[in-house]
């Protein structure tokens, strides 16, 4: 089932009735969540999100914490209109994510949100700068536009040699920063980041997280990374723990 619909002049609410969190300074709004539940069913339904609020700005990026189970990778996949929630609104630059068609989701992802993954996800047969250009294709822009652009990403994030490289050639750290290249290759305004540094060294790790905070605060975009890392968390704006009652400050 689909989300209903609220009105938008209603006060926005959070776990259990309070105000949504949102950080003051940041007044283009792109991301608004609304009281969003979501469950799974069976013999004993487990509820996994319970009236979770979220508003972010541009260049707004939170980190949200939380144990194992607790929902997190679900939250994102509700942002992402990969799932649908019980009950509550998702909208994205404005857009209802609700009431949208299966193909104009996808349509929406392409165009307005980037994703970095814990795993990389990077196609072993395609060229680094293939992969980087790859959400430009996706959304049928001409060849030459997206090597150029491809090509100015991955000099961005350090990476212009290599980007006639294959994947099996890269380190992890340097995979993940085609993974960044490529999820913000395209200008999305919302990026999406799960657990990106799981896989690295803490060098690379501590590299990834400062190309991530950087390159979101350059585009202008609203992010949200989800980790298990206080010290990643450290590098947000401000920090979130959803627990089974919603989202909360910490402490």
């Amino acid at each position: 089932m689909r989300g209903s619909r609220t009105a938008r002049g209603n006060t926005l609410r959070s776990v259990r009735g309070a105000p949504a969190i949102g950080l003051p300074g940041y007044d283009s709004q792109v991301l608004s969540i609304r009281a969003l539940s979501k469950s799974y069913p069976g013999p004993r339904p487990r509820v996994v999100l319970r009236e979770v609020s979220l508003a972010l700005g541009a260049g707004e990026y939170v980190a949200v914490m939380g144990e194992s189970g607790v929902g997190k990778s679900t939250l994102l996949n509700l942002i992402a209109g990969l799932e649908q929630p019980d009950a509550g609104d998702i909208e994205l630059d404005g857009v209802a994510l609700g009431p949208l068609s299966d193909d104009a989701l996808t349509r929406l992802r392409r165009e307005k949100m980037g994703f970095v993954f814990q795993a990389f996800h990077v196609l072993p047969y395609l060229s680094v700068a293939q992969n980087v250009a790859l959400p430009l294709r996706l959304l049928g822009h001409d060849a030459s536009l997206g090597a150029a652009r491809a090509v100015t990403m991955l000099d961005a994030v350090g990476l212009a040699d290599r980007a006639a490289s294959m994947p099996r050639e890269l380190s992890g750290g340097e995979l993940q920063r085609v993974a960044i290249a490529r999820a913000l290759v395209h200008e999305p305004r919302l990026v999406l980041a799960d657990e990106p540094t799981g896989n690295l060294d803490p060098d690379s790790a501590d590299q990834v997280l400062a190309l991530l905070r950087e390159r979101i605060k350059r585009g202008n975009a609203a992010g949200i990374l989800v980790t298990h890392s206080h010290h990643a968390a450290g590098t947000c704006d401000r920090v979130l723990v959803l627990t089974p009652d919603g989202l909360r400050q910490p402490g």
